[in-house]
């Protein structure tokens, strides 16, 4: 008996310090709706929010997905529809998005890396948006605030 007593001990001693799986404490989880825009090409800056259309960002715990659309149910020439989505991964507050989907078809099967953070009901992810043969280099930032 003398012997399994300090066994016992020595097992809640080493079971209590067995490190945990890493978990994102980010809550990136829900539905977005983006609030503003803004893109960085070269020495520019300006704003890319479109006030006339409605964007949300949908996210589980794996995947992604985005739609757009005009506020006008595509009743004249601004008529608008763009969406995509895939898979994404999340370290700390590096959000990194799979592009697998998405209606302009040579944006697909790419990767885009962003900073993230939320503040209250407001996510914001910066990074940046590069591919190559479409001559697409820019920085965007990006604000959602969480659907209800």
């Amino acid at each position: 008996m003398k012997n399994i007593i300090p066994f016992v001990i020595a097992i809640v001693f080493f079971a209590s310090c067995e490190s945990k799986k890493e978990s994102n404490t980010i809550p990136l989880q829900g539905t977005w709706r983006l609030i503003s825009a803004e893109t960085t090409e070269k020495d520019s800056t300006f704003s890319t929010f479109n006030s006339k259309t409605k964007m949300i960002k949908i996210i589980n715990d794996s995947h992604f997905a985005f739609f757009n659309h005009d506020l006008n149910h595509g009743k004249d020439t601004s008529a608008v529809f763009f969406g995509g989505g895939g898979k994404y991964t999340l370290k700390d507050s590096v959000y990194t998005e799979n592009l697998e989907f998405f209606n302009n078809r040579q944006w697909e099967n790419n990767k885009f890396e962003f900073v993230v953070k939320i503040k209250n009901d407001t996510l914001i992810q910066k990074g940046v948006e590069k591919i190559e043969k479409l001559g697409v280099d820019r920085i965007i930032t990006e604000k959602y605030v969480r659907e209800k």
